[in-house]
Formats: structure tokens, C-alpha cells, sequence
């Protein structure tokens, strides 16, 4: 992406940006799924959020998977209300770049959606993926109950032995309750779909979970 920003600290709430009350304006209808991208959903779908690096890529790999209702990017973790793009790659609102994905639990289970996340960046990097450096390229979960949080915990763990075993450092990855999503500029949603050639610089271990 562009703006790239080389803060590696998170500023204190004291430290970041004020924001705005006002929300940013978007569509709310996901130009691939055809679906709502903002709440309320049916009470049979749920919530999951992750951080692995630029948002536009890391939509793209969820909006694929069967079971998957609706996905959105957006700024969450950090202390400013209602950012802009600009002012979360400045490094002064402590967010991340994350991805809101609404799923069908009956189709795809979180256990699923995690192991897609770690195995679909590096999850080992700090405050960057790859060639984006910053606080909001870091590696996240962000879970909406205790029983996310277990989930979460129990697959770090599985795949941070195999990441050991090829040569991969500690796991990095920031797992906290989610707080609020903040929903991205409208020209971010689903950008690789409205952009084919666009940017985008994931890019995982090749470290996979069955080691057999």
C-alpha cells in the first residue's frame, strides 16, 4: 500500500489522535458476496476479526471461503474514534488494518478461519508484514467470546511448534477481545476485486499445520 509509516511503538490513548464522532460514510453492500457488510445480521452468523498485514489482501482470502456471508476492512485495537486511512498510517491511533469476517458457523467453523490466518501470512514479524512496516501491519486476533479466545490460543500453540520445527522465531501475533470495528474509506472494501492488478504484499511461511 502506500503512506507507509515506520513507527514500531503503539502511542497511549493520551498520545493518539482525537478523531472524529462522526462515522465515515460508506456503501453497505460487499461488491463481490452481494451482501450487507454492516450489521445487523441473521443471529445464525458470526463475528471473527484479524490483523495479518495489508487489508486489502487478507479480505481477499476470506471472502473466498464457502461459509463465509460477509467481509469488511477497517481500523481496530487502537484509541482513536472513527479514523481516516491517512491518520492510522501515521502510526498515532494505535490501530491495526483488520478484517471483519461474518461467517455461518454450520459451514465453517473459527477453528477453520484461524488456521487460514496463520498460515496465510507470517505471523512472526512484529510491527510489519513483509515490506509494510508499521503498528497497523501487525499480527492480530480478535476474538468476540471466551470460547474464540481458547480457540485462539490452542491453534497458536499447535502451529508455533511447527514454526519452530522450520526455523520460524516466536509468534507475535497481538490475541485480545475485539473492541469496536471501525469501518475503512469505501474505496477499501473488496479493493482487489475492484482493483485485479492491485497491491498486495502477503505472503505466509509455507508452514503448514498437518506435518505428515
Amino acid at each position: 500500500m502506500f503512506l507507509l509509516h515506520k513507527t514500531s511503538t503503539l502511542p497511549s490513548a493520551k498520545e493518539a489522535l482525537p478523531g472524529r464522532t462522526d462515522k465515515i460514510p460508506m456503501k453497505n453492500k460487499h461488491f463481490v458476496l452481494k451482501t450487507n457488510i454492516i450489521p445487523p445480521f441473521d443471529e445464525h452468523l458470526q463475528f471473527s476479526m484479524f490483523g495479518l498485514g495489508c487489508f486489502w489482501g487478507a479480505e481477499k482470502i476470506f471472502w473466498q471461503l464457502e461459509g463465509v456471508y460477509s467481509t469488511a476492512v477497517g481500523y481496530s485495537a487502537g484509541h482513536t474514534p472513527n479514523p481516516t486511512y491517512q491518520e492510522v498510517c501515521s502510526g498515532m491511533t494505535a490501530h491495526n488494518e483488520t478484517v471483519l469476517v461474518v461467517y455461518d458457523p454450520s459451514i465453517i467453523d473459527y477453528v477453520k478461519l484461524l488456521k487460514i490466518f496463520f498460515q496465510s501470512h507470517n505471523p512472526t514479524q512484529g510491527m510489519r508484514q513483509g515490506n509494510d512496516q508499521g503498528t497497523q501491519y501487525r499480527s492480530g486476533i480478535y476474538t468476540y467470546n471466551e470460547e474464540q479466545m481458547c480457540s485462539a490460543k490452542e491453534i497458536m500453540q499447535e502451529y508455533q511448534q511447527n514454526l519452530f520445527k522450520d526455523g520460524y522465531d516466536k509468534i507475535t501475533t497481538e490475541t485480545i477481545p475485539a473492541t469496536e470495528f471501525f469501518y475503512a474509506e469505501d474505496y477499501h472494501q473488496q479493493y482487489l476485486a475492484k482493483n485485479p492488478s492491485g497491491y498486495c504484499g502477503l505472503g505466509g511461511t509455507n508452514t503448514k499445520f498437518d506435518k505428515t
